[in-house]
This record gives C-alpha cells, structure tokens and sequence, in this order.
C-alpha cells in the first residue's frame, strides 16, 4: 500500500495539472476541475452527507432510482455525488435534487482524500459498480464510515490482475462493509480476493432495477416512426445520419431524435447534420421542432427519459465503434424496439439474453440499419419486440434494491452521528 501511495501522491498532481492546461488550451476546461479533483475547492454548506460515487453518465444514471430510494427514506440527509467526468457531473446537477451536492471525485491520494473526508464528513460511501480506490476506500474504513458497493463487476481479467497484488486487494476488500455483485461470476471472485462471505449481499444489476420516469416528450412526432439515437459517440452520428436520410427518401413520416453522449460536442454535430440538408432543431438553444422537422439535436444532460418516452424504436450507441455499448435496460423498461451495432462487450450478457429472445435487432452498418429502421416503423413491430425485450431482460424491479436500503439503515445506525472523522 505504501508503494501504491507513494506513486500516486508523486505523480498524480502534476498529471492533473497538464491535464487541465491540455483540456482549457482545447477549449474544454472543466470549471473548478484542478481544484475538485485535488479536494481543494471551497467547502460547500451542509450536514455530514451520505457520498455516492459513480464513474461517469452510465453509471450515474443506473443509479439514480437508488438515490432517490435513499433521499426518501432518509428525508433530510444530505448527499454529495461524486463522478469522474464532468459530464457525470453535470448529470447530477440537472437532476436539481434538494440536499444534493456534486462535485468531481478526489483523485486517490492520501492527501486529497483526506481533505476531501474533512469537508463532506460522509456518514457511508455508496461506490456503484466497479470503482475500489484503494486509498478512498481505506481512508473511509479507518475512520468508521462505512463501504457500501452496488452492483460490483469484476470480470476474469480484473481478477487476474488483483490477484498479483494481494495485500492490496484484502486492503481493498477488508474495507468494504457490505457488497452486491452484478452476477454470480463477480461475487465468486471478489470472494476469491478476500471479501468475507457475510459481507456479500445478493446479486444485483443497477441497470436491470431502472425504473422509468413517468413523462411525455410532447414533441410534435408519431412515436412510431420516431427513432432515438441513444448516447451517441465520434464515428457513429455519420452512419446513423446517412442511414436515417436513407430511410426518410422512402418513408418521409420519419423522424430522429440524435442525443450524444457527450453534449459539449453539439456544433460539431450540427454541422454534420447540416451537411445532410435535413430539416433540424437544436434542444439546448431552445429551438422548438415542427411537424416537418426531421432531425432533434437532443444535445442536453438529465433528459433521456423524454426521449425513450418519445421513441418507437432507440438505436443504442457506442456499439458501432469500439466502446462496448451502453445499455438496453433503459429503452426495455420504455418499450421501445431495440437496435445496435456489433460491439456490446459491456453488457453482453444483457444483449444474449435479447437475441436469445428475438427481442434486438444487430445492424453492422448505414445499409442495413435503413433497412431496419424501415421495417420496425410499424407499431405491432415495435410492440412485439418491446415485449419480447422486457420479458428477456425480466424488467425493472424497484424491490431489487431492498437488501442494499436494509444495510445501509444498519450501517448507518451503528456509525455514531455529528462525529468528525479522525486524521490520519
């Protein structure tokens, strides 16, 4: 561990640094990012919070049925979110839940985390799937907060590189005080690391307990022949564009609503769009679409459930290039068809499971996806494979995180309260 801290602590400040002076000489700066990350901002006015932490949108937004399961059983508590990516950030600022704080995640140095810990003064530390900082997680255990991990991965891969640091990994997994794996394969190897058996709750998958908000795009389009195209990446908006415009020469009813990953990307992506000659519409600039309006620029954080909720079919991204693929749990529990690409290494086991079913259509290319987009235009089309998708994916289940709310209330009744955390 002293090695670990010694290299981080050497080299992780000065990174930043650069990093910072790369991304504002690119026009990217993160606001208040240098000082976020190294726990040097101002200190934020509240009560000892709960800190939630997730690595960036995806996981962020798998977690956001948990949060507000925890803001409603403990109303009054504050809780601080914690992301990688100023883009997570900016997902949990949209959200405008009171008693909320966001910030960009203390890089694991023992200095920024112990800076950190003295402003937040966190109660528990809820970490969502697979980020296990040794140092954040260390420091929390050896000032009594509680470790609570969500829906944990960790492939054979992962073990296979913990495994050659063993004194790390028990420090690792001797802090944890409770944890869900996302399946049965991870919980053997967390297990196999050092996590003791009574510490491990049940098997749960964030992403498969999501809970779709109740909400009405109220855009001018037929949801049926309305496409989403779901957090979408640099390479991919080409390819869906010339295949929507394809699809469109044939059926002039339908419509695209492009909603990028990253928003700070959207003049870039207009001018693709431009270039196209489509008729388009841009969310953030508060332009209204019309009947005739055939792109939606949807280039806004916090919104995606108006867009499922407005969309008969939803091409999935990040699954035309090599990013794995986001989720299909969001466009299942909408009832809206699915499509992707070829690369859905982050969820494939999700992804078998559709195919296994006939319930997601796998497209490779601009040719064929026209050629779906068209096909699946069709109400009892999209129905059918709608159904097929919540019944293989076993829909969402609030109940699922019922084990995880009865530790956190026990962990959270065995910390005492209003108790600064001691330095180390």
């Amino acid at each position: 561990m002293w090695l670990y801290r010694l290299i981080l602590t050497l080299f992780v400040p000065p990174a930043l640094v650069l990093r910072q002076a790369w991304l504002t000489l690119a026009g990217r700066g993160e606001p208040h990012g240098l000082a976020e990350r190294l726990a040097l901002a101002p200190p934020w006015p509240s009560p000892p919070a709960i800190w939630v932490h997730a690595a960036s949108n995806g996981e962020l937004a798998s977690a956001r049925p948990t949060i507000r399961a925890i803001l409603d059983r403990h109303p009054g508590t504050g809780l601080v979110i914690t992301t990688n990516t100023a883009t997570g950030r900016e997902l949990a600022e949209s959200w405008r839940l009171e008693g909320v704080t966001a910030r960009l995640a203390p890089a694991d140095t023992p200095g920024a985390i112990r800076r950190f810990l003295r402003v937040a003064r966190p109660s528990a530390l809820i970490v969502v799937e697979n980020e296990l900082w040794p140092e954040r997680l260390g420091q929390c255990a050896a000032r009594g907060i509680p470790v609570l991990v969500l829906g944990a991965r960790m492939s054979e891969k992962s073990h296979r590189s913990w495994s050659r640091f063993p004194r790390l990994a028990r420090h690792v997994t001797g802090a944890i005080a409770w944890l869900s794996a996302q399946d049965d394969d991870s919980a053997r190897r967390f297990v196999a690391l050092g996590l003791p058996e009574d510490r491990l709750g049940p098997v749960l998958n964030l992403k498969a307990a999501f809970v779709p908000r109740s909400t009405s795009a109220a855009l001018p389009f037929p949801r049926a022949t309305t496409l989403l195209a779901a957090s979408t990446h640099p390479g991919e908006e080409e390819i869906i564009l010339a295949a929507f415009r394809t699809a469109l020469a044939r059926n002039p009813a339908l419509r695209l609503i492009l909603a990028p990953r990253h928003p700070r990307r959207s003049a870039e992506i207009a001018r693709l769009i431009a270039a196209t000659g489509l008729a388009f519409a841009t969310r953030s600039k508060g332009e209204v679409p019309g009947a005739d309006t055939a792109v939606y620029l949807a280039d806004t954080m916090g919104e995606m459930d108006l867009w499922y909720a407005g969309a008969g079919m939803t091409f999935v991204a990040g699954s035309l290039t090599d990013r794995g693929g986001h989720t299909p749990y969001e466009p299942a529990a909408h009832g809206s068809a699915i499509l992707h690409g070829p690369d859905v290494a982050n969820s494939a086991p999700a992804y078998a499971a559709l195919h296994a079913a006939g319930a997601a259509v796998r497209v490779t290319g601009a040719g064929d996806l026209a050629e779906q987009i068209l096909r699946l235009a069709d109400p009892a089309t999209q129905a059918d494979l709608a159904g097929r998708a919540r019944a293989a994916l076993r829909g969402a289940d609030a109940a699922a995180l019922s084990p995880f709310l009865s530790a956190l209330d026990a962990a959270l009744s065995r910390r005492p309260r209003d108790v600064h955390p001691a330095r180390t």
